[in-house]
């Protein structure tokens, strides 16, 4: 896979997953020594070879091929609030296809503390280069996941005590009232759609963001973004 954006990059680099990378010529000396400083092999290119090859301007100046990022399961997520001695905190998607949503929230999540993220197969998009970039690196921390049914890993976290919300623009309980102690799970849903009915029916409860502008939603991973801050405040 063609991995390109600095921080997803130089991530990789500290992973020790890139033996070369293609730089941009004109690209920053700052930015040339940092990469130097790893030890890294690399090979100048006109942009326009960079803009080529990754099908985007949006590649910073530098590129890397890497093994194609691989999911976790969710086992692994599980271990990971195990290992840090936490309450598991995680992230469940529901029908998030657009692979810019799809990294903000894997970097928000990251970020804020959550433990993983999970997505349906045949409703998310595929881990791809547009995914690791917008994520900024956090793929090499976060296991992200897919389970072949939402609704019945829903249940399965809520048999091993987990309190499952539902982000729902509709929703009477305010997100800034709930009480996030304990092992929680988060439910984000499509664009426009939300959840489907059923995983709606699964949660334990619906919260919602309070907005006082005219515009009466907020972009999913924003959204995303705004829960797993308020979480996060809750259980520190």
């Amino acid at each position: 896979m063609l991995l390109y954006g600095r921080n997803p990059v130089l991530e990789a680099l500290q992973d020790g997953r890139v033996s070369e990378v293609l730089v941009a010529r004109g690209v920053e000396e700052a930015f040339v020594a940092q990469l130097k400083a790893t030890g890294v092999r690399m090979k100048f290119a006109p942009r326009i070879e960079l803009d080529q090859l990754a099908g985007t301007t949006q590649h910073q100046g530098v590129l890397t091929e890497v093994e194609d990022l691989e999911w976790a399961s969710v086992d692994d997520i599980l271990d990971l609030a195990e290992k840090r001695g936490e309450d598991l905190l995680i992230v469940l998607l529901d029908g998030i296809t657009d692979p810019r949503n799809f990294g903000a929230i894997i970097r928000s999540a990251e970020v804020l503390g959550a433990h993983g993220v999970v997505v349906e197969e045949r409703r998310s998009a595929p881990l791809s280069p547009v995914v690791a970039k917008t994520a900024a690196g956090a793929t090499s921390y976060l296991p992200v996941a897919q389970t072949k049914n939402l609704p019945r890993l829903m249940d399965a976290l809520k048999k091993d005590g987990v309190w499952v919300y539902g982000a729902a623009g509709e929703a009477a309980q305010d997100v800034r009232k709930v009480d996030f102690s304990g092992k929680v799970a988060l439910v984000i849903g499509a664009e426009g759609e939300g959840m489907r009915r059923l995983v709606r029916e699964k949660c334990d409860a619906l919260v919602s963001i309070p907005v006082r502008g005219r515009v009466q939603s907020l972009n999913a991973s924003v959204a995303a973004g705004i829960l797993l801050f308020e979480a996060s405040r809750g259980r520190a």
